[in-house]
């Protein structure tokens, strides 16, 4: 029960800031990961969503971490199955979308060119828009 009302409250996020069409990749993506975010941080606290899904805060990293200790807890729960199958479709499905990474070889960001596309999971097309759909909250 708990997924599917961190699944409805992600939901709720994205259609309110507007930012993909309901049902295609885009939305889906940002649903998981936040989704996902909701789920694994265990409180309803926007900030904390925030600090999670900033660019380079090791979103993939913490969603591992997070799997692995409530797998521990409760190795057969349905909240489990429903935020691992999530978790797969986001790091397993890639996109060819615009490259987010900025300028290669480290250099200072530059907008993004949404001419310049990249093969790139699920998760890295997601958690942007994720992160502003609350911020924009």
């Amino acid at each position: 029960m708990a997924w599917l009302c961190a699944e409805y409250l992600a939901d709720q996020y994205l259609t309110a800031a507007g930012l993909a069409e309901p049902g295609s990749l885009e939305h889906r993506a940002s649903l998981r990961a936040l989704a996902l975010t909701v789920h694994l941080s265990g409180e309803p606290a926007p900030d904390e969503w925030l600090r999670l899904t900033a660019y380079e805060a090791g979103w993939p990293d913490w969603v591992e971490e997070r799997l692995a200790a409530e797998a521990a807890e409760d190795p057969g729960g349905a909240d489990l199955v429903l935020a691992r199958d999530a978790w797969r479709a986001l790091r397993e499905t890639w996109v060819h979308a615009a490259d987010l990474d900025g300028v290669p070889g480290g250099g200072a960001p530059l907008p993004v060119d949404e001419a310049a596309r990249a093969w790139q999971p699920a998760w890295r097309l997601g958690l942007p828009l994720a992160h502003l759909a609350v911020w924009l909250s």
